[in-house]
């Protein structure tokens, strides 16, 4: 299904000279997995302790963006520069879920949006990644299947937090949305766990008669 990672590649080559003056200043993948990481919690935490202010969500859209830049950024600095590392592997997969759901999860103390529905989704969005990093076993490849993945989840809560900055009150409006966020994470949770199966029965041996 349809999904914005499918953007992924044009993304790529827009900050690729970026990129590579970053590997020119000895600065490696790994750093900015972490920096990503940590700078996810600074906005998140800002979040908590102003639940009621509208300053942290108008930051929320723009960091969004730059922490896509900069996971984008740390795969090819680690693919195109030689910063391949286990750590690495581990740090990209742990980092993205940690940083969801330190960005994700204060959005259940904001007045108007029902935390029980910002914590399925959350559950649902780490359930989709692990379930993409399964199939590693399963099939051999890294799934990233639509129509909830990480680029997808960012737009929505950039889109929710420009919204409620700009005082436009949460309410039923943000329950549906939210509810929709759900609906479409288990589809992705679903269409990764089946791609992988089929590929890895793609793969066996036809047994000879």
């Amino acid at each position: 299904m349809p999904s914005i990672y499918g953007l992924k590649r044009q993304f790529q080559s827009l900050l690729r000279p970026v990129t590579r003056s970053i590997a020119r200043r000895g600065i490696s993948a790994n750093q900015v997995t972490v920096a990503a990481m940590l700078s996810s919690f600074v906005v998140g935490g800002s979040i908590i302790l102003f639940p009621q202010a509208r300053w942290p969500l108008l930051i929320v859209p723009g960091f969004l963006f730059i922490r896509m830049a900069l996971n984008a950024i740390d795969g090819m600095l680690a693919r195109e520069h030689d910063m391949k590392s286990d750590l690495g592997m581990v740090l990209n997969e742990v980092g993205d879920v940690l940083a969801d759901a330190a960005l994700y999860l204060p959005f259940a103390l904001t007045p108007g949006i029902r935390s029980d529905l910002v914590v399925t989704l959350v559950v649902l969005a780490v359930t989709s990644e692990l379930a993409g990093v399964v199939a590693v076993q399963i099939c051999g490849e890294r799934r990233y299947d639509g129509p909830m993945g990480k680029s997808d989840r960012a737009f929505f809560f950039g889109s929710l937090s420009l919204l409620m900055a700009c005082d436009v009150t949460a309410g039923v409006w943000t329950s549906i949305l939210l509810g929709l966020v759900i609906v479409l994470l288990a589809m992705t949770v679903i269409n990764r766990t089946r791609h992988a199966l089929a590929t890895a029965n793609a793969s066996l041996p036809t047994e000879s008669l």
